[in-house]
């Protein structure tokens, strides 16, 4: 596997590009073209800048409406902002409208966490809108000649995870090569994980809510497994998930990969 390319932003966590990695009859996807973050609110000048002298043209948020609201992206000028939520829930609160209940549970069951990620991947792929939005994001990247688009949620490890599988799947890159890039996530966020545990231990939360919130701050291969093996079941596989669901046409996949694969 090539090294993940990693951006020296500032104040954005989890920022690299997707250049670099080997698709389609040996092609490598381009560099400067897909960019892959955590959200971009309140950014700094020098990430603005650097964005700006990057090629940024589009941003594409995957948070939910509430997200969005609550921490909107940094306005940065003459790029063009579009919003494609993957799930509707606010996905920075574990998933739950009642969090005190929701944090008394991770407090008695370690599992919890886990149990919740795992249906909120196969949500991910399985349920209309998060269908829908991933077509219409692969519609804009298709349209997109020159620049680069980023796309992000909230730390840029799940929903970016499962949208940065399906692009560089249709690019052609190997399953292998595609869960390494999505299991990097991990790495990237160890200090943002430990700087919160321990605020967590400071307030007195016990072991079992915070090896909850170590795995609601993580990926794993299970979590993509689960999402994997729910098209394997409910499709038959990608390729017919994409075709059947997502709406890949033969003609969208080459143009993705005329526009973001070397020759």
């Amino acid at each position: 596997m090539v090294d993940p390319i990693v951006l020296p932003l500032e104040r954005v966590r989890n920022p690299r590009d997707l250049g670099g990695y080997i698709g389609d009859h040996g092609r490598r996807v381009k560099m400067y073209r897909l960019l892959r973050t955590g959200k971009i609110s309140n950014i700094t000048l020098h990430d603005q800048q650097f964005l700006l002298d990057y090629g940024l043209t589009k941003i594409i948020d995957l948070r939910s409406p509430l997200e969005c609201h609550n921490m909107p992206d940094s306005k940065i000028p003459g790029v063009e902002h579009i919003n494609l939520s993957i799930s509707t829930d606010d996905n920075t609160q574990g998933g739950k409208k009642d969090l005190a209940k929701t944090f008394e549970i991770y407090r008695h069951d370690q599992y919890a966490g886990f149990k919740m990620m795992c249906d909120r991947y196969r949500s991910y792929v399985l349920k209309e809108h998060a269908q829908n939005s991933i077509h219409k994001i692969l519609e804009v990247l298709a349209n997109t000649e020159d620049g680069a688009v980023l796309y992000h949620c909230s730390e840029g490890k799940d929903r970016t995870g499962i949208v940065t599988v399906v692009v560089l799947y249709l690019l052609g890159v190997d399953m292998e090569t595609i869960r390494q890039d999505y299991l990097y996530s991990n790495y990237m966020l160890n200090d943002y994980r430990a700087v919160r545990d321990k605020k967590m231990q400071e307030e007195g939360e016990n072991l079992c809510f915070r090896a909850n919130m170590r795995i609601l701050g993580s990926v794993s291969d299970a979590f993509l497994d689960t999402a994997l093996i729910a098209i394997e079941k409910d499709f038959g596989g990608i390729d017919n998930y994409l075709e059947e669901k997502i709406g890949v046409t033969p003609e969208l996949r080459d143009k993705l990969r005329e526009l973001y694969l070397e020759n």
